[in-house]
């Protein structure tokens, strides 16, 4: 099993740049990222500053988030919000630099709130849009835009596999690809089990947390294990994201050490 660990919502105690010599020190070599900047468009030190900090600590970042707005105040992307189009549009250059800079290959796309004033095809058709846009400018690095169902906000509107599933069919491009938040699903009430049954082969990737609690695995009730190595059996060959809460001081005392890297 390869994990990789999520230093957006683990480890939050540290300085973004300090976190890769942390994953380092817990025995992992790889991470991933929500968007790690508090603007689209860092400048080109910030981003070098990232990228050092990953590659002095050995680490390989295997996923990255785009520009997604406030995430403490509720937003969940901003790509099918005809007013902050633009600020995701601009940030794809920013993702391509570091994309380029530590071959990175997955890029969560967050879709964004349904907003009261603007009619709801008119925000999928300019999602739809502007995932095309980022699907095509990460293909000639190898790269893959994820779309993920997300749980606890009740105005994003992509809450099953089926509903993201939906809009990547619209989106048309083979390297646009649903990620599995197995904890998202389950909380949301989707059939996890159907989910991986039809499309584990074409995961982008997984994400895992227990439930109830979102913390560690083995701290909830769903079957983690048993869903990750199903998934494995029907073809999936990606890391596992632990996109979890940490519930006691050591993150990763569930995992035994020889099997974190």
């Amino acid at each position: 099993m390869s994990y990789t660990v999520n230093s957006s919502i683990l480890l939050t105690d540290l300085p973004i740049n300090d976190r890769p010599q942390a994953v380092t020190s817990a025995g992992f070599t790889r991470a991933e990222f929500w968007w790690p900047f508090p603007t689209p468009t860092p400048t080109d030190a910030e981003i070098q500053d990232f990228v050092d900090a990953l590659k002095n600590a050995g680490v390989q970042l295997t996923g990255l988030n785009f520009y997604a707005g406030d995430m403490p105040g509720g937003e969940r992307g901003v790509l099918s919000q005809s007013a902050r189009s633009e600020e995701f549009q601009a940030n794809i250059d920013a993702v391509v630099k570091i994309a380029q800079a530590t071959g990175c290959k997955a890029f969560n796309a967050l879709y964004g709130n349904r907003l009261d004033d603007e009619d709801a095809a008119e925000q999928d058709r300019i999602g739809v849009e502007n995932l095309q846009r980022a699907a095509d400018a990460v293909a000639p690095l190898g790269g893959v835009v994820l779309l993920e169902p997300v749980s606890g906000t009740e105005a994003y509107p992509l809450k099953t596999a089926a509903d993201a599933l939906a809009i990547i069919e619209k989106v048309g491009r083979d390297n646009v690809k649903l990620l599995a938040d197995f904890y998202h699903l389950a909380v949301n009430g989707d059939d996890v089990e159907k989910v991986i049954e039809e499309h584990a082969a074409n995961f982008g990737h997984i994400q895992i947390a227990d439930n109830p609690g979102r913390n560690e695995p083995g701290t909830g009730e769903l079957p983690l294990e048993k869903w990750i190595d199903r998934s494995r059996e029907l073809g999936y060959d990606g890391v596992i994201g632990l996109e979890y809460k940490a519930s006691q001081e050591d993150p990763f005392a569930w995992l035994p050490r020889e099997k974190r890297a």
